[in-house]
């Protein structure tokens, strides 16, 4: 027999297929909250700060950068760092020993330069030929001041030697190095007071000859597409070009346009030659007339003569002169006790001396005349204002 369960209103068991309605947490504890993937009871992590915001870390980079800037700095000075702006370093005497082996001066310094060396800062290479010209040494009579001023006149004779039909200079190979660099042409010009198109036939214009005194000049360089300048004291035999009245203006050695010394000066620097003496020092003055014809002096004694801005195709022998060597002006510094110049016309005999014979000078050489290129005084000299070189 069935037995029926009871009618009692209320469902005997869970109802079938899923809950209706939105899933509700429990209320009132139901159990801890979830935590974070990881594990770990603690207080979650402070966002993470930017890296300028660190003080030890901006003092680093900032340390980095500063040293970072003066390393660029001391690598890109023209002159490496060295103090020396060609690239050299400093000597001893102050001066700056360059990569060509020769020297260059600081301002205040005059550098001695041999014969056929090249020096600082060249225009060109050499044209200098091979020649050489007896040198002569200017004895004023009396006694002088070692910082007197000794000057000779451009147009005297036996200032200048050389070999005759053989130029000291080839001036077409100058003219064509400036020709194929035009930033030096410019520079050439610009010191020779010049218009750049002036210069092939102002070189032309020039004499070819070989010092026989060891003169002070303003020598010029080129560097950075500049000219440059430096007090030098050339060596008797240096291959110059010297102008209608005698005063040197190009030194074939190097290319360099040279200028009038300059009225004060301190030490030399630079390598001594043999026979080096500071007494021995000139400075050239311009003729007071044109010079049409240069009467030289060739290694052998024997004399000639060659035509203004003639290279030599037409040197013609020629008698000695009367007075063989060079008249020389010795002026006195102003505020010395005479400040009158004198004069004195060594003979032969007297300036003939073998280099060493006397004992060494100071080395500073005299102070040049103020010699701009207009001379109004007499053979013997004028009133000046020439100073005595530094100490």
């Amino acid at each position: 027999m069935s037995v029926e369960p009871p009618s009692s209103g209320r469902p005997t068991g869970p109802p079938s297929g899923p809950l209706s309605g939105p899933s509700q947490p429990p209320s009132g504890g139901g159990g801890p909250p979830s935590e974070p993937p990881g594990g770990g009871g603690g207080e979650p992590p402070e966002p993470r700060r930017p890296w300028w915001g660190s003080a030890p870390r901006v003092a680093l980079i900032a340390g980095a950068v500063v040293a970072a800037v003066v390393l660029a700095v001391v690598f890109t000075r023209p002159d490496g760092g060295t103090g020396a702006s060609d690239g050299g370093t400093r000597t001893s005497d102050g001066g700056t020993r360059t990569s060509d082996g020769g020297t260059r001066t600081s301002d205040g310094e005059v550098l001695l330069q041999p014969a056929a060396d090249t020096g600082p800062d060249p225009f060109t290479d050499s044209t200098a030929q091979e020649s050489s010209a007896p040198s002569v040494r200017p004895t004023p009579a009396g006694s002088a001041s070692q910082n007197a001023v000794r000057a000779v006149r451009g147009g005297a004779p036996g200032l200048y030697g050389g070999t005759r039909n053989v130029a000291g200079c080839d001036v077409e190979k100058q003219i064509t190095y400036l020709e194929e660099a035009p930033d030096k042409q410019r520079a050439f010009a610009s010191v020779q007071r010049i218009d750049p198109s002036e210069v092939p036939a102002y070189l032309r214009s020039l004499t070819p000859v070989q010092l026989r005194m060891d003169t002070w000049v303003t020598n010029h360089g080129y560097k950075n597409g500049r000219p440059t300048q430096y007090q030098a004291v050339l060596q008797a035999g240096t291959a110059v070009l010297v102008d209608e009245r005698g005063v040197p203006r190009v030194r074939c050695a190097c290319g360099n346009p040279l200028s009038p010394p300059a009225s004060q000066q301190g030490k030399t620097t630079g390598d001594k030659w043999a026979g080096y003496k500071a007494s021995d020092v000139v400075t050239v003055r311009p003729a007071q007339e044109p010079v049409d014809v240069f009467v030289m002096c060739e290694p052998d004694g024997e004399w000639f003569e060659r035509d203004k801005g003639d290279t030599g195709k037409n040197d013609r022998r020629t008698s000695p002169p009367d007075k063989p060597t060079p008249s020389v002006t010795v002026t006195t510094p102003t505020g010395s006790p005479s400040s009158q110049p004198t004069t004195s016309e060594p003979t032969a005999t007297e300036t003939s001396s073998e280099p060493g014979e006397s004992p060494p000078a100071d080395e500073s050489p005299p102070p040049p005349g103020n010699d701009t290129g207009e001379d109004t005084g007499g053979e013997t000299g004028g009133d000046t204002t020439d100073q005595a070189p530094a100490s």
